[in-house]
């Protein structure tokens, strides 16, 4: 029985010629050998066939194809009948095959194309904005989409990663046939290539507010929200369930290998939606820290947060504060974890650990713990938020407000001492982090209490001082917006704090004041407000 009758009942197609143009020439050279070996005729463009040439593979040149040269630097040379109606006349279909046969036409079976790398251009500093426009690719798209529209005759090829399953069907059909799911799947992911393709050059070009001449920089405007929100990310994985059994998760990634969704896992279960959402939570709010710190994560609140001369130290310091609550959380660390800190985490369950990196004898500690997730983290830069309401999507910029001790408005008489100073910017870089509204009792690099998602300051100064561990006199405290009223800081008074750190802001701002000079308290204003809803 033949390669074409086998074939048939899965609706396979035979693939007699191929157009090979890539800018990502990983895995070209295997890809096309395998199909010459299938005697697949190759026709190919510019560096492309230049590549497989240098490999022993006979090409033929686009040129060859169309009767027309390669031209305009390379801007027309697939844009030809020739190519298209190749690509798009239906196989079998009378009326059609009589008009290439008119034509001196022939079929292309297979498309194998990935576009020009525009956002990696786009992500130059200073990229000349001619060179930017230069690299919007036109003749790869419009290859990928009349292939995938034809994919009942056509298959159609723009990941590297998909080349040796390819492979290894063509070898198991003996000879170059595709099946009908199989090329609708590439149609699939070849109309998503092309729709976050277009996407990723409106989005760019957006922000370049005015055209300027073509070699000067595109002078983006980052500052700007876009006109129309575009969100085009690949599925990354797919969860086991969402926040509860019920509900259907996945996730989907930018496919930059930066921050949660792009982090490596070196061992332990898959993740789940709560541990993804729990470990970015304890991922942001430990980048806060230039010094070694550990963040300890329950329900996207910091249980546990502390920072010390070694990860060890800040990672007792972070438990002690709170160990019940910090049993089955997650943990975030902003250095390598060493064998020393491995050997104690070790001893607490918890669910996942993100970090820059684990130490050889960390893995080896952790080894033994099959269930736990370790998650190997690169730093991402800040990004605008999305939340979803009904009917629609809200955007904002991230929460990266940040202030010095020099910006700090001191407005009792009373100013902090030194070492409530250092404690009050830690409690506010921990506090940003807490849902609102918050209450961060800290000490010493070591958040105490933390009162989190109250809807009266009152009862999350209370709920913070009921949290503690250890005791809170002499403390400082962290309100993520200001007081109200009096009742809120004599609350925080009454737990042990000596010094405070607000925004500011209130009506009633001088009658805080008033209450704290009356309590012997210090109080800084911010001047800036951390809703975390």
């Amino acid at each position: 029985m033949s390669t074409e009758a086998k074939a048939s009942g899965s609706g396979a197609k035979t693939i007699h010629r191929a157009l090979l143009s890539v800018t990502d020439k990983t895995g070209l050279v295997e890809f096309a050998q395998a199909l010459a070996s299938f005697g697949v005729e190759l026709i190919s463009t510019g560096g492309t066939a230049r590549a497989l040439r240098e490999a022993g593979l006979t090409v033929k040149d686009i040129s060859e194809l169309t009767g027309f040269p390669e031209m305009l630097d390379g801007r027309v040379k697939t844009l030809h009948p020739r190519v298209h109606g190749g690509l798009l006349y239906i196989r079998g279909n009378a009326e059609h095959e009589a008009a290439v046969r008119a034509q001196g036409i022939e079929p292309i079976d297979m498309v194998v194309v990935n576009l020009y790398a525009f956002e990696k251009t786009a992500a130059q500093p200073g990229v000349a904005f001619g060179h930017l426009i230069e690299n919007i690719d036109i003749g790869g798209p419009s290859m990928v989409r009349s292939a995938a529209k034809n994919f009942e005759d056509v298959a159609i090829v723009t990941r590297v990663s998909d080349y040796p399953d390819l492979i290894q069907e063509m070898k198991s059909a003996r000879g170059a046939a595709l099946t009908r799911a199989t090329r609708w799947r590439l149609a699939k992911q070849a109309f998503a290539l092309t729709s976050a393709y277009d996407a990723a050059i409106a989005s760019t070009l957006e922000q370049v507010a005015d055209a300027p001449a073509p070699e000067a920089p595109a002078a983006f405007d980052a500052a700007s929200l876009p006109a129309t929100l575009r969100i085009n990310m690949p599925q990354a994985q797919a969860l086991r369930y969402g926040e509860n059994p019920h509900q259907r998760a996945a996730l989907y990634a930018d496919g930059s290998g930066l921050g949660i969704a792009g982090a490596r896992q070196l061992q332990g279960k898959d993740l789940s939606f709560n541990n993804l959402v729990d470990l970015d939570a304890c991922w942001e709010l430990v980048q806060e820290f230039e010094e070694p710190a550990c963040i300890i994560v329950k329900h996207t609140n910091p249980c546990g947060a502390a920072t010390g001369a070694t990860i060890l130290e800040a990672y007792q310091k972070a438990l002690a504060a709170d160990p019940v609550s910090a049993f089955g959380g997650v943990v975030g660390i902003n250095r390598e974890v060493d064998a020393a800190a491995a050997e104690e985490i070790a001893k607490l369950f918890v669910e996942a650990i993100a970090a820059p990196a684990f130490s050889s004898g960390a893995r080896e500690r952790f080894a033994a713990k099959k269930n736990l997730r370790l998650v190997e983290v690169k730093a991402a830069p800040a990004k605008p938020v999305v939340k979803q309401v009904s009917g629609g999507l809200l955007l904002q910029d991230a929460d990266s407000g940040q202030v010095t001790e020099s910006e700090l408005k001191v407005v009792t008489w009373r100013p902090p001492t030194a070492e409530e100073l250092r404690s009050l910017l830690f409690a506010w870089h921990v506090c940003k982090h807490v849902k609102s509204n918050a209450i961060v009792y800290a000490r010493d690099g070591q958040a105490l209490g933390v009162g989190a998602g109250q809807m009266s300051r009152v009862d999350a100064a209370k709920f913070g001082a009921m949290k503690a561990v250890l005791p809170l006199k002499g403390c400082v405290a962290a309100s993520d917006a200001f007081f109200p009223f009096p009742d809120g800081l004599e609350a925080v008074a009454e737990a042990g704090a000596t010094a405070v750190i607000q925004p500011g802001g209130s009506v009633r701002d001088e009658e805080v004041i008033a209450a704290a000079d009356k309590l012997g308290l210090a109080m800084v204003f911010t001047g800036i407000r951390h809703f975390r809803h």
